[in-house]
């Protein structure tokens, strides 16, 4: 894992990593918001906000302005990018589709299923990368988000956007 961005921000810090996914095997992205508390080494709950078409890992920063109410509630914010890029991954052939998509499910079908392999990414590996590199409050992880398309997740009742 790569830190490429990070600037200092209602007394927290917004930062960009970069690091090789092993789920969608290309390099990918994702922002945190650290506010004070987690730089000053407490466990803070997290949300991962999930983006919608067209979005990457830095639009909720720059667009929603969470970071001030973050820092006095002491949230962690994760803002991954909506899809696989790069020149391996599959773009599609509209705006809506492919890469910056922002469909958080694992495709299933050629040539989809190579990398878009977003519900998996999101779930299992830059969850598990959260927990073990941030200071994070592991029984307090919330999700959300925005998007034209929404469903609940079965498995854990999470609202998928």
């Amino acid at each position: 894992m790569e830190l490429i961005q990070h600037n200092r921000c209602f007394d927290g810090e917004q930062r960009i990593y970069a690091f090789n996914s092993r789920v969608l095997k290309e390099q990918t992205k994702f922002g945190i918001f650290l506010p004070p508390q987690a730089l000053g080494g407490q466990a803070c709950p997290v949300l991962f906000y999930l983006a919608g078409l067209t979005c990457t890992e830095e639009t909720f920063s720059i667009k929603a302005h969470a970071q001030r109410l973050a820092t006095q509630l002491g949230l962690i914010l994760i803002s991954p990018d909506t899809s696989p890029r790069g020149e391996q991954v599959t773009q599609g052939d509209s705006w809506d589709i492919g890469q910056g998509a922002g469909f958080y499910i694992n495709a299933t079908q050629a040539p989809w299923a190579e990398h878009y392999q977003m519900e998996s990414f999101i779930a299992d590996e830059l969850y598990d990368l959260v927990i073990q590199n941030f200071p994070v409050q592991a029984d307090a992880v919330g999700i959300f988000g925005h998007s034209k398309q929404c469903f609940f997740e079965n498995k854990e009742n999470i609202l998928v956007c």
